[in-house]
């Protein structure tokens, strides 16, 4: 699956971005939320810059996931603006540096837009296998106001099923373009 994104062409990957962008202006959830968790694309995910952009013109607050520091497998949601200081992680991803960005408890975040590997009909996802969403949305399996949760996929990464684990956190949607 991995490798079929990785293998769409630089003007499927454009349009793919594009039709994301319309879709999710259009989407109650990304388009009212005053704080979104997007992601900056690596290895043929669907690319958010074009989102990213349009959640600035409205004024929301864009946070991009990070390697925790001190919590090996969990991840930190810094924000994102258009100045913001970046650096690399171990993975060579560029995250915001969080000595100069703010940071915010997931917990508080509206609308999650998370990368995956593969889905299925039922909403499953398979993901990069690090477990970094799963565990740092955990909180989520308890009653509470919690974060919207969405993958972002290519029509190619559909499958027909996927296992669900019991550490696996459900999604409310998946949006494929």
């Amino acid at each position: 699956m991995r490798a079929a994104r990785r293998n769409l062409s630089k003007r499927q990957q454009q349009q793919a971005a594009t039709t994301l962008q319309q879709k999710l202006s259009q989407d109650s959830n990304f388009k009212y939320a005053k704080s979104i968790a997007l992601y900056l694309a690596n290895d043929g995910e669907v690319n958010t810059d074009l989102t990213i952009q349009q959640a600035w013109q409205r004024g929301q607050h864009v946070y991009l996931p990070m390697l925790d520091p001190i919590r090996k497998g969990y991840l930190w949601f810094v924000e994102y603006k258009p100045n913001s200081r970046m650096r690399k992680n171990r993975f060579g991803i560029a995250e915001p540096d969080p000595r100069f960005n703010r940071r915010i408890n997931p917990k508080f975040l509206h609308t999650v837009g998370l990368p995956l590997v593969a889905f299925d009909s039922a909403g499953n996802r398979l993901g990069m296998g690090g477990g970094f969403y799963d565990r740092s949305f955990e909180f989520c399996r308890q009653p509470g106001i919690k974060p919207k949760l969405f993958g972002l996929a290519h029509r190619c990464q559909q499958v027909d099923t996927l296992p669900m684990e019991n550490w696996d956190i459900q999604l409310k949607g998946i949006i494929s373009v």
